[in-house]
């Protein structure tokens, strides 16, 4: 991995006792929860639907994607909004969280690659692991959190 490739900011966020970073460009906007309207026959991970301004935007909970305890939402579990790249074009998504911390410049040299082994993860949508203040910030790619089913599955229910 080139590691100057994800040095750049990013939107940081907690799920339990871990953080995680997104690249700042793949984030849309930051809300507090809202009503989730489920959708049948898909995954426990796919909450379901919101209703932003008049645009229906599928929403993941971050925590049953990773195979996380599942937790009450509190007046700090919010909605990050990011765009997830298709087969034919970009989506939006909704991604619940526990809390949002911050934007975050991370240095190349401060990040390493993600371990093959010892994460709650499968590697490939680990683009790195930050080093910041002590702490390790799991860096994502939105893009390949979803497998292109799990996309197509939500651009079918728009």
């Amino acid at each position: 991995m080139d590691e100057t490739a994800s040095a750049g900011k990013y939107l940081t966020f907690s799920l339990g006792e871990e953080n995680y970073g997104i690249g700042i460009l793949k984030v849309k906007e930051i809300i507090g929860m809202m009503p989730i309207t489920s959708v049948p026959q898909t995954p426990d991970f796919m909450k379901g639907v919101i209703n932003l301004r008049g645009k229906v935007i599928p929403v993941v909970d971050l925590r049953l994607k990773f195979s996380m305890p599942a937790t009450d939402y509190t007046d700090r579990t919010c909605i990050i909004v990011v765009e997830v790249r298709g087969l034919s074009s970009s989506i939006q998504m909704g991604c619940v969280v526990d809390s949002v911390s911050e934007v975050l410049n991370i240095k190349g040299e401060d990040i390493e690659p993600a371990p093959s082994f010892g994460t709650k993860l499968h590697t490939d949508y680990i683009l790195g692991m930050a080093k910041m203040d002590g702490k390790v910030n799991i860096l994502l790619d939105i893009d390949s959190i979803l497998t292109t089913e799990e996309i197509d599955t939500l651009t079918q229910e728009e």
